[in-house]
Parts: structure tokens; sequence; C-alpha cells
């Protein structure tokens, strides 16, 4: 009896991501995993900051299923990164420019202008286009309003707009709705976001 007891922790634990899927996580996937960081921060001291932060987190932190360590790990990240723009006793920004040489000049323009957003629109442009988190998660992550996080995704989509014409067609749209779910404004700025995500995702487009 004891023994299948043993036996079957044993089974239900290595299902369980470890330090050491972290570990291979983080570095497996160190470009687009600091990306988000810089993307969020828009300096690279608290880049770095959030990054290695989200390492430790993520394997202190309550067990996860294997096949969701990757996920969790961005949520950590996110977590970390809102911990430190928004913290009441530091709310002085120092951005910084985004340097990759190797990399395609129009994304950096569009990550430039995402970095220029004001905080909460830069959050929620992150948080629910790229990570494709719904209004109602932005809204208990980032302690505001959903009407709040609707209106940062239309002002940050409209300054995206501003520096690069393929993001017109989803400020249309979400002006024209004011809201939608997360199905419908994934299939709204899917072709505006290509080659961003491509960059995010640290691969090349397809």
């Amino acid at each position: 009896m004891f023994g299948f007891r043993k036996s079957r922790n044993a089974e239900l634990n290595s299902q369980y991501a470890t330090r050491a899927d972290y570990c291979r996580i983080f570095q497996q996937e160190m470009r687009p995993l600091y990306l988000l960081s810089f993307l969020l921060t828009a300096n690279h001291a608290r880049a770095e900051q959030c990054y290695v932060e989200g390492m430790e987190n993520a394997a202190k932190g309550s067990p996860v299923f294997k096949e969701w360590a990757r996920s969790w790990s961005k949520r950590t990240v996110i977590q970390n990164a809102i911990r430190l723009v928004f913290s009441e006793s530091d709310q002085s920004e120092v951005r910084d420019a985004w340097h990759d040489p190797l990399g395609e000049p129009r994304v950096s323009s569009v990550i430039d202008v995402v970095t220029r957003l004001a905080p909460l629109e830069r959050f929620v442009f992150v948080m629910s286009v790229l990570e494709r988190y719904s209004d109602r998660e932005c809204s208990v992550l980032l302690n505001c309003m959903v009407k709040d996080v609707i209106d940062a995704r239309l002002q940050a989509l409209r300054a995206l707009a501003g520096v690069d014409p393929v993001f017109s067609d989803a400020v249309e749209s979400q002006s024209e709705t004011q809201s939608g779910g997360r199905t419908d404004r994934a299939r709204s700025t899917k072709s505006a976001l290509s080659m961003l995500s491509a960059a995010y995702a640290g691969r090349e487009d397809e």
C-alpha cells in the first residue's frame, strides 16, 4: 500500500515542471523572453531584472504542469514587470533604445513606438495583443477597469498605425467595436502583427 502511494506520488511529481525545466526554457527562449521584458519595461536594466527574477520566481512558485511551464514563465516575467513599472516607490521611467544591428529596421521602429507608449498602453498592447490575454485578465493584473484596457489598446494601435500602415486595419476594427472578444481581436490584427510577432518569437517569418 505504502509502496503504491510512493509510486503514485513520484508519478505525479514527474508531471510538474522543475527548476531544471525553467532553466532550460529561459536559456532556450532567452531572446523572446528578454524582448517581452524590454517591451514591458522599456529599459534594459529593468528588462534584465525581470528576466532573471522571472526564472527564480517561476521555479519557486506554485507547482505547474510541464506543458504549462512556458506560459507560466512568461506570466512571471509580466508580473515582475508590473511590479517594477507600477510600484508606488518608483514612478520614474528611463527609456532605452532597442539595439539589434542584425534585425529588421521596420521591426525596430515598431518596438521603438511600443516603448514610447504610456505604461498602461504599453502593457495592454503586449498583454492583450501579443500574449492574447483577455481584457478581464489584463484588468485584474493591471488593477484597472476593463474599459481602461480597451481604451489603452486603441491608443496603442493608433500610435503604431502612425509609424506602420499595417496596423491601420486593426485600429479601424477596434474603433468600430470598442470591445470584441479575444478571437475577433486576434483575427483583426493577424496580418498587422505578423512581422512583429516573428521578431518577438525570435524566428524568421514563415
